[in-house]
């Protein structure tokens, strides 16, 4: 009986690599074995990244809130703080869009949550 290699799936399976590696440098975008290992790296990255990006984005965000805070005579902490005991369900995403954006309405926010007295 003849060997049976599946030269189709193979070759789909190379290419598909090789089309992921194009615009790498030199042999990286040539050569299976190197762009297999530049590919399989490059996906790890890119994986990592996407974590990255939220805590980037949680970071600015958090910023972007404090100083809006700041700005009406409190701090992120307490403004945080008063936000949940009074279950206000706005997070920091929005939060920061309105301390940005729309600084009338975050006032506003920042008014009916904090304590009187």
């Amino acid at each position: 009986m003849p060997r049976s290699v599946n030269s189709v799936a193979s070759r789909n399976r190379r290419r598909k690599i090789l089309k992921a590696a194009k615009g790498y440098w030199g042999a990286r975008s040539k050569v299976y074995t190197v762009a297999k290992n530049a590919v399989e790296k490059g996906m790890q990255y890119a994986y990592t990244g996407r974590k990255l990006k939220k805590r980037a984005f949680r970071t600015l965000w958090i910023a972007r809130i404090n100083a809006g805070a700041r700005q009406n005579g409190t701090t992120y902490s307490r403004l945080i703080h008063n936000l949940s005991s009074a279950e206000v369900g706005l997070n920091r995403k929005v939060l920061a869009d309105l301390a940005m954006n729309h600084p009338d309405t975050f006032k506003s926010v920042v008014q009916s949550v904090t304590p009187k007295g």
